[in-house]
């Protein structure tokens, strides 16, 4: 069995020793996706927190990210999450709208960071001294943390859309590209939340 990855604080307080106290921590979910939007979330967490299973969201089953993100919002100093439509999606590409979804996370905060760590790449343009940490929802526990509320929030709007377009099975696979996905895709065509600029989505309409 290989061993979890379990993300740490020392990159956080390695800033608090530069004078960095207030740091916010960003991941996104639903990149790969074939429909729905991508979702991004912006976490303050306190450099003393002591949540058991914080670490990178896809190490963890639904059940888990779900009381994990419970238990964040109860705890955290504050926490907003961003979305990109399909729309925008389309219109930027998914690199672009992932990066819209985090400006707009952060800009919902209620406390302004001082420092922003994100997971892989550094935020463009935000006004707010930033680093990207590649990996960073494996090594460093602000990323973790947003990554599941990222996931966790996103899900829950997944499970919002199957109910308004049933049949594509949104509720289960979230948006991914499974085998049923493929095959409602293929028997429904696209609804509006499918991501017509993604190749595998244009090659099964046609």
């Amino acid at each position: 069995m290989v061993a979890v990855k379990r993300p740490t604080f020392r990159t956080e307080r390695e800033l608090l020793s530069g004078g960095f106290s207030v740091v916010a921590g960003v991941d996104e979910a639903g990149c790969g996706c074939w429909a729905g939007p991508v979702c991004a979330a912006a976490v303050i967490l306190p450099f003393d927190s002591r949540i058991g299973l914080i670490r990178d969201s896809k190490t963890l089953s639904p059940d888990q990210r779900g009381r994990v993100a419970d238990r964040l919002k109860t705890v955290v100093a504050d926490w907003a999450v961003g979305f990109a439509t399909v729309g925008e999606i389309d219109e930027l590409n998914i690199r672009r709208a992932s990066i819209l979804a985090m400006r707009r996370a952060l800009e919902a905060l209620s406390l302004r960071p001082q420092f922003v760590l994100s997971d892989a790449f550094a935020i463009p343009d935000i006004g707010i001294p930033s680093r990207g940490i590649p990996q960073g929802d494996r090594h460093v526990k602000s990323i973790a943390a947003a990554s599941i509320l990222a996931k966790v929030e996103r899900d829950r709007r997944m499970t919002e859309l199957d109910c308004r377009h049933p049949g594509y099975g949104f509720a289960r696979h979230k948006g991914y590209g499974t085998k049923r996905h493929q095959q409602a895709l293929a028997e429904l065509g696209p609804c509006e939340e499918h991501r017509r600029s993604f190749a595998p989505v244009r090659r099964l309409i046609g």
